[in-house]
């Protein structure tokens, strides 16, 4: 039995995806909700830079997602999810440097705030930042589309990959705000690789884990800190 622990808010986008990953890997862990450490030295120790995720492995402490994900598909026994061809491997982390660059800032980050987490806390959205975002969420899409237009399953090919899990928590928590189901309805190749994932065995196993949603109590803060301008 492994002794992992994962640090993170279940909410998170990228708690999600270390979560999937895991769960993919048939790895046991336990989740330690850090809703209400996230700004105690208890949590900078785990993270120097106050955010989530960060693992723990026996003895072994380390943050950031691509890390811990390269990490644990490197360290734990049974199939891999980062492919053994170069050229596959390669394009496996274009899309892990697509989803963190183009697809969160814009899907979660700006709209996804505006539109659920800071309104579950009664401090309104700014529209102005998120109809500066559309123009580059709709183009995240566009190139998403045109990967998956030659019909394959996944988005390096016939196997399911780290980047097809990188992915799917940012497009789920888009999908909730009312442009992401308007935008993401024209995209028929993007919705149909979306099924496929849902219907996975490991992610139907790691959705049935997830507590209720509730509100981001300790995002008040991010209004002050690192909420985009308008």
């Amino acid at each position: 039995m492994s002794n992992v622990t994962l640090f993170g808010f279940p909410r998170s986008t990228f708690v999600k995806v270390v979560g999937l990953i895991l769960t993919a890997r048939n790895i046991e862990y336990r989740l330690h909700d850090t809703e209400d450490e996230m700004y105690l030295p208890i949590h900078l120790e785990r993270h120097p830079f106050g955010r989530v995720p960060a693992l723990q492995h026996d003895d072994f402490m380390l943050y950031e997602t691509n890390a811990i994900a390269a990490y644990v598909d490197d360290v734990f026994p049974g199939p891999k999810l980062t492919p053994d061809d170069p050229r596959k491997r390669a394009r496996m982390n274009q899309w892990i440097g697509n989803l963190n660059w183009y697809f969160y800032p814009e899907m979660i980050y700006h709209i996804g705030h505006e539109r659920g987490v800071y309104p579950e806390l009664g401090i309104p959205g700014n529209d102005l930042i998120v109809q500066r975002a559309l123009p580059k969420a709709t183009r995240a899409l566009e190139v998403m589309e045109k990967e998956l237009s030659d019909g394959r399953p996944f988005l390096v090919g016939d196997a399911v990959t780290m980047a097809d899990y990188f992915l799917l928590p940012t497009l789920f928590g888009f999908g909730l705000t009312p442009e992401g189901k308007q935008l993401l309805s024209k995209f028929p190749a993007v919705a149909a690789w979306d099924n496929r994932m849902d219907a996975l065995p490991t992610v139907v196993r790691f959705s049935a884990s997830l507590p209720p949603r509730a509100p981001i109590q300790h995002a008040r803060e991010w209004v002050h800190h690192h909420r985009p301008a308008a």
